[in-house]
């Protein structure tokens, strides 16, 4: 199983908790913060109540999520799934826009994804994607060291579009165990 919280230093990933919702609402209803993510606009607070019930009734065994603490508050969050007999993960993330450009991200999907292949011995690759505009999450993909695996064209709805969506991976044999 993979660690109910860790500690980031400057940040701690913790389970998300039903008193969140004005901290994800906060954040969530910020239109920068939705550029690039298929969530309807406008963010509304119901919308942040059944963000955190998904979350609480999720299957840890398939799909965890942790909210990115700073500051004693909810700041974004980042989440795995399981998939192929936990051969395959796929992580998310995104952070708030009052703590962009601090590492967040990338410092967040290193601890989950060294968490998931150290819990995991079957588990081989890892994978992440974005909407190709977003370059900052695309750089939290290079900096874990993924690879860049295609663009699917016209692959991710965002708000009525069809954007494209650009894929990453990393295999185990491919990443190293931080220092």
């Amino acid at each position: 199983m993979l660690p109910e919280t860790f500690e980031g230093g400057r940040f701690r990933l913790r389970p998300f908790r039903a008193e969140d919702v004005d901290d994800v609402y906060a954040y969530a209803a910020d239109d920068e913060f939705l550029r690039y993510l298929p969530i309807a606009r406008p963010y509304i607070f119901d919308t942040a109540r059944g963000f955190l019930a998904m979350v609480a009734e999720c299957d840890p065994r398939q799909r965890v999520f942790w909210a990115v603490e700073v500051d004693g508050r909810a700041s974004g969050g980042i989440n795995i799934r399981f998939v192929v007999e936990k051969h395959v993960a796929e992580i998310g993330y995104a952070i708030a826009r009052r703590v962009w450009g601090q590492g967040l991200a990338t410092a967040a999907a290193r601890l989950v994804v060294a968490a998931a292949f150290r819990s995991y011995p079957e588990l081989r690759r890892v994978r992440a994607s974005a909407d190709a505009r977003n370059v900052a999450s695309l750089r939290v993909m290079q900096k874990l060291g993924m690879t860049r695996e295609g663009v699917l064209r016209s692959n991710r709805a965002c708000r009525g579009d069809l954007t494209d969506e650009v894929v990453y991976g990393l295999l185990r044999e491919e990443w190293r165990e931080p220092a």
